[in-house]
């Protein structure tokens, strides 16, 4: 629309006048959402130069009673009040739908499942102490291929939300059937075993994405945990084959490694 956001409202979760977009998980909303809300926007800025009579050049802004067109200086106003309604109260109403162009796997497992696919790798600084088996992850460094940040503070929010997670797996969560029935018993990640977390952003825009915009939900998640157990690796020359990497079989692995055993 090209207008301020100060100029738009928002309406949120009201069943009542609000179109069915399926349901809210993983990266859907500023891919899905987003690219919808651009498609409508996109359809009302169009609907309303057609109903001024101007072209795509126009600045248009937006008073409680009139539409303003600003063209090569000169301002023409459009009072709302004398046009006709819709349906929905309004004097232009635009909706759109988005689903991602996508095509079921064959027989032979080829196919498009998703219309995007995202891109990213973690560093992870760890300490292991070889006496005791514990693991301390001193740093984690992230970059992701967002397509383009609409907003990266929410993005970097997302990848901080995904390390914690991940660092969760790698070190800390783990469900035994029958014995853990609260989250006194199933240890997560707490504000003091999160890491300095670096996020690199990196901008190559989608083709479809809103403005260029891709997915972040579960792709910071992925390489977090494969990251620590790597860094593990590293620091202590053992493989950890079960996650969670907790002190006891980090310390059994390094105790097999100095009598001649390989795995963890």
């Amino acid at each position: 629309m090209n207008v301020p956001i100060s100029q738009l409202d928002l309406v949120s979760g009201d069943t009542a006048i609000t179109p069915d977009c399926g349901k809210t998980s993983a990266s859907r909303q500023t891919f899905v959402t987003g690219k919808a809300a651009h498609m409508a926007g996109s359809k009302l800025r169009a609907e309303i130069l057609k109903l001024v009579g101007a072209c795509d050049c126009v600045t248009i802004e937006f008073a409680d009673t009139a539409i303003t067109v600003i063209e090569g200086g000169k301002r023409k106003q459009f009072p709302l009040a004398e046009l006709p309604l819709d349906s929905f109260g309004y004097v232009i109403t635009c909706e759109a739908t988005f689903d991602p162009p996508t095509s079921p796997l064959d027989e032979n497992g080829q196919g498009s499942p998703y219309a995007v696919f995202g891109f990213g790798a973690h560093l992870a600084e760890v300490e292991v102490d070889v006496e005791l088996g514990t693991v301390r992850v001193l740093r984690i460094t992230a970059a992701h291929d967002v397509g383009r940040a609409i907003n990266p503070t929410l993005v970097e929010g997302q990848i901080e939300g995904g390390v914690a997670q991940g660092l969760g797996m790698a070190l800390m969560e783990e469900f035994f059937p029958g014995k853990g029935e609260n989250l006194h018993d199933y240890l997560i990640p707490s504000a003091g075993d999160i890491p300095p977390i670096e996020s690199i952003l990196i901008e190559d825009p989608s083709s479809i994405g809103p403005f260029g915009a891709k997915g972040i939900g579960e792709q910071a998640v992925i390489p977090t945990a494969p990251a620590i157990l790597n860094a593990i690796h590293n620091a202590v020359g053992v493989r950890i084959h079960k996650i969670p990497a907790t002190p006891d079989r980090v310390r059994a692995a390094i105790l097999a490694k100095a009598n001649g055993g390989s795995r963890g």
